[in-house]
């Protein structure tokens, strides 16, 4: 769901908000800094351990600052609909979709989850869970406030009232399982449940943003606290966001603000499969990703591989016969290859697989490779 390192706002630490597993972090030594308006642990015992934790293992995230809405509702998947690309009618309770909220340019104002749950029991009213970006949740607020019918449906903003843990590797089933009342073992990715976690109401999904098997739970403040205490007491490795960042981009998962944006389409993105034409009517941006899809796109979202141990860094300038084309949007060394890569946007007839271009790094040109994504695909993802 979430993500990003090292933020580059100054905020002042009176201004920023505090996950309720803040003191846990403090306890644990884990370096603050500021994101996206709260104060959050960039790392705890160190970025490479702890992403090699999430590889072999398993670590656990708190991601509570990121958005966390439900809604119930008559008919609330077919008027979500026209709000994104993707055709939502084709979940079931029980599964999920990630999707884009898209501005009438087909351009991406924020990446999400929807999770369809089961109706309500009572009134038979579908219910859903959406995740946001912790930057774009107000944002995001409104604009979905803005175009849903309220008087007909019942949109709650929930961010500050949960807690969200994210447990991500080969072996976090097992960790897990011994705190949750419902067998983890038939929930297939994307899948989620509502169930009772150390006897307390809490909804579980297995999705995660590190391209590892996993599950991201959201609970009550004071269960989340015991949640997290248990899990570290098990063996749990605690991860801060610079795994989150290297793990991600291993797994070449878009970070919204530095790879997609406002200016960016699903189709130049590489998310063509977030769009469901042929199946859905009419939705935000149609207009736009249609002409795209009959003429192609002007730009692309690549993967590169730098040559030597040179690191392409958010902003670098890609160059290609001496003219900068583009500019790299995520980069790092990659602690399970032991290589650097990166995220960039480059033109369209440069973003074929094989493709060598360069990349400006402190005033010198370093060979880098358009190459296929994911740089990394664990074998630990279940189907």
């Amino acid at each position: 769901m979430a993500k990003s390192t090292e933020p580059s706002n100054p905020e002042k630490p009176s201004q920023l908000a505090r996950s309720p597993l803040y003191d846990l972090s403090l306890e644990l030594k884990g370096r603050m800094v500021p994101f996206s308006g709260w104060e959050m642990a960039v790392q705890y015992a160190g970025i490479s351990s702890e992403h090699q934790a999430v590889r072999q293992q398993a670590g656990m995230f708190d991601i509570s600052h990121m958005g966390k809405f439900c809604l119930r509702g008559k008919q609330l998947i077919e008027k979500f609909q026209p709000l994104v690309p993707s055709d939502l009618s084709r979940l079931q309770p029980g599964q999920a979709q990630y999707t884009v909220l898209l501005n009438a340019q087909g351009g991406i104002l924020d990446d999400i989850i929807f999770y369809c749950q089961q109706p309500d029991a009572i009134t038979s009213e579908e219910r859903a869970v959406i995740i946001v970006n912790a930057a774009t949740r107000t944002a995001d607020k409104a604009w979905i406030a803005s175009r849903l019918e309220l008087s007909e449906i019942c949109f709650a903003d929930i961010s500050e009232d949960q807690v969200l843990i994210a447990i991500q590797g080969p072996e976090a089933a097992n960790y897990l399982q011994p705190f949750v009342e419902d067998n983890l073992s038939p929930i297939k990715a994307f899948g989620h449940i509502e169930t009772n976690l150390l006897g307390q109401p809490s909804f579980i999904a297995r999705t995660g943003y590190t391209g590892e098997d996993g599950f991201e739970i959201m609970v009550d403040a004071e269960v989340g606290k015991e949640l997290w205490q248990k899990l570290l007491a098990a063996g749990v490795v605690p991860c801060g966001l610079g795994a989150r960042d290297t793990l991600r981009l291993e797994a070449a998962m878009a970070l919204y603000g530095q790879d997609i944006d406002g200016n960016t389409t699903p189709f130049e993105a590489g998310l063509g499969w977030v769009v469901h034409l042929d199946t859905k009517g009419e939705f935000i941006g149609r207009d736009v990703l249609e002409q795209q899809k009959a003429t192609g796109v002007s730009k692309r979202l690549v993967g590169l591989e730098m040559a030597g141990r040179h690191i392409a860094r958010h902003g670098y300038p890609v160059i290609f016969e001496s003219e900068k084309v583009g500019e790299v949007t995520s980069g790092t060394l990659s602690p399970t290859l032991n290589k650097p890569i990166a995220l960039a946007c480059v033109p369209a007839k440069l973003a074929k697989i094989g493709q060598q271009l360069e990349v400006e790094i402190r005033g010198k040109n370093y060979a880098a490779t358009v190459v296929k994504k994911p740089f990394y695909r664990s074998p630990n993802r279940p189907s």
